[in-house]
């Protein structure tokens, strides 16, 4: 019996939406990030992008546990001499809600080339339409 190894271009690629709506931002992210690195398929092979394009909408009503919504905080530095930012989620909800899913997605696939590679399918939007409905996007359902 041999190993059976997907190739990139034979892949059948699907569309999914994920309303984050009322839902935890780590599960959300965790789904997200499962489907866009192809974890569910039997055909999944870890050095292949294997997985599908997801569609997150209603990223600002997505909700935190606990006291996160004050306490935790986003920090960026730019190398400079001065160049350290820093903000909370409630102001960068404000700001950009998008950006929310987006690191927490992006944390939880490779930090490599397939990584950048897997996120590049993930499309995230503030309210609840998106432009992608030619592609006929299955809903999923979070527990």
């Amino acid at each position: 019996m041999k190993t059976f190894s997907a190739k990139a271009s034979e892949v059948q690629r699907k569309w999914w939406v994920i309303d984050a709506k009322d839902q935890v931002l780590g599960r959300v992210a965790v789904k997200a990030a499962k489907l866009l690195r192809g974890k569910e398929k039997t055909i999944f092979t870890p050095h292949v992008d294997t997985g599908d394009f997801v569609v997150v909408i209603n990223a600002d009503k997505v909700r935190l546990s606990g006291k996160k919504e004050e306490q935790k905080s986003y920090m960026s530095f730019s190398g400079y001499v001065g160049g350290h930012k820093s903000e909370t989620v409630r102001a960068r909800r404000a700001r950009h809600p998008e950006l929310l899913i987006e690191r927490a997605v992006r944390g939880m696939i490779p930090h490599n080339r397939l990584g950048r590679a897997v996120y590049r399918k993930l499309k995230v939007y503030r309210g609840g339409s998106h432009p992608h409905a030619a592609q006929k996007p299955a809903a999923v359902s979070l527990p």
